[in-house]
């Protein structure tokens, strides 16, 4: 059968999405790399180049920028042409796009080991990087926009209306964000200072999380979730109620960062209300999803792919339970600063955008080169287990680590002195973080098994994929 997706422009999507498992491996290399430091210190090796303090922000960018936006970018061209039934709008912008993106991937390898830094969480490059991202997301902008602009069906697909989301959001929170005075060619101070900064810093970073990580990924799996369970969205409806959700009180809830702090108290209360209403719409998103997924229980039951990106739903119920909890002033009182909040936060990144990740990359590429199946079907029941297991050890050892940590740091004697030493409290998660060492390996083992098996599988003898991605 003819592969119907030539009419399409395809080969830039390869790219991305390509770029995107290299970035994924790459990420979460260094991320078990800084978990091993944890638990070894010595694995510093006394160098400035590769201490935690600088190869952190390189693995959060590289699994946030690497990882998710090239996956998202190759996505949202696929799908807005192929829902649109039209071409790219112009490809030589598509192609600027990707190595324009790729330019800042690299340039933040070189830049973030060497301290140049902003030190903003999820913003730590430079102001002439800084200029390069904006530049790009424009260009990007355009192309999508434009893409649905000229589409041939007068409807706009869901999926279309959550990547427009995160595109426009994220250029709007970021610019504002690092609005800076440059000091020198790689150093630069922000506009705002004090509370203000804080506030404008978790604008932003938690709607990096709300838009990039959520809203972007929710708009992939609504098209590729029906593809691989082979029937419609259970409810269309619900699919529009929770865009409009998300949209209109996600925005909102960053604020929930800063409990506690020199902040006002009422706009700490806004974050904390506004993560509360959260769980509506997420869970009435993730029910969608799950009961789109159910309508074939059958192909469910044996179906790999189908079961990754049940479990992506099921962390997800997870991670947007959880992190409204986690605003409640009393939860966070024992929870914030402690390892808890990093459990929290691979829980969503590992389980809800990873498994979501693996499932696109186990369904999207075979059909990208035009193969039908996968080479090993063992090999993904194998990366299936390993990154069940990797995510439920790394997170349950942080929670645990985090209660206690928690605890420690509240008791107090009778006469007000604290109970417990800071180095008794690190002393007490130091086999827990051994435990997140081990989880993130087993996590990580499973991305080679799966970069291998898909490797064979476009390398297989050729085979045109019978039904369309």
């Amino acid at each position: 059968m003819e592969d119907t997706s030539a009419q399409f422009n395809i080969n830039v999507v390869k790219y991305f999405i390509v770029a995107s498992l290299i970035w994924a491996i790459l990420g979460m290399i260094i991320g078990v790399v800084l978990a091993a430091q944890l638990y070894w210190p010595v694995l510093n090796f006394d160098s400035q180049y590769i201490q935690f303090g600088r190869l952190r922000p390189l693995h959060t960018s590289g699994v946030i920028y690497g990882f998710v936006v090239n996956i998202l970018m190759g996505t949202s061209l696929y799908i807005a042409q192929r829902t649109g039934q039209c071409n790219l709008y112009n490809k030589s912008l598509a192609w600027m796009v990707f190595w324009g993106w790729q330019l800042v991937l690299l340039l933040a390898v070189l830049t973030l080991p060497m301290g140049y830094t902003t030190s903003k969480e999820y913003a730590e490059l430079e102001w002439p990087i800084d200029l390069l991202i904006v530049l790009v997301w424009v260009l990007y902008a355009v192309l999508f926009f434009g893409t649905i602009g000229q589409r041939k069906v007068q409807h706009i697909f869901v999926a279309n209306w959550f990547f427009a989301a995160f595109i426009i959001v994220v250029a709007m929170i970021f610019v504002v964000n690092n609005l800076a005075m440059p000091a020198s060619f790689m150093k630069s101070y922000s506009v705002f200072a004090g509370a203000q900064d804080a506030i404008v810093q978790w604008w932003w970073g938690h709607n990096a999380v709300g838009f990039l990580l959520t809203a972007g990924v929710i708009g992939m799996n609504y098209y590729f979730i029906p593809k691989v369970s082979e029937r419609p969205i259970y409810s269309y409806r619900l699919s529009v109620i929770h865009f409009w959700g998300l949209v209109g009180f996600y925005t909102w809830a960053g604020t929930h960062h800063l409990i506690y702090s020199s902040v006002p108290v009422w706009v700490q209360n806004i974050g904390i209300v506004m993560s509360l209403i959260l769980w509506l719409p997420s869970w009435g998103g993730a029910f969608n999803s799950a009961m789109t997924l159910l309508q074939n229980k059958k192909k469910l039951k044996s179906d790999y792919i189908m079961l990754f990106f049940f479990s992506a739903i099921l962390y997800y119920c997870l991670a947007t339970f959880e992190g409204p909890l986690l605003a409640i002033r009393w939860f966070n009182m024992v929870a914030h600063n402690t390892e808890w909040v990093i459990g929290h936060v691979h829980s969503g990144a590992l389980g809800w955008v990873g498994m979501s990740g693996i499932a696109v990359f186990y369904y999207f590429i075979p059909r990208l080169w035009g193969k039908e199946t996968l080479w090993s079907n063992r090999l993904i029941k194998w990366h299936f287990w390993l990154a069940h297991a990797g995510v439920a050890i790394y997170a349950i050892a942080l929670w645990v680590a985090g209660i206690g940590e928690g605890y420690m740091w509240l008791a107090q004697s009778d006469n007000g002195s604290l109970l417990y030493s800071f180095v008794e409290a690190m002393d007490y998660k130091a086999p827990w973080l051994f435990l997140r060492f081990f989880g993130g390996a087993l996590f990580v083992l499973g991305l080679f098994l799966m970069a291998f098996n898909l490797f064979k599988t476009v390398r297989s003898p050729a085979t045109v994929v019978a039904k369309e991605a």
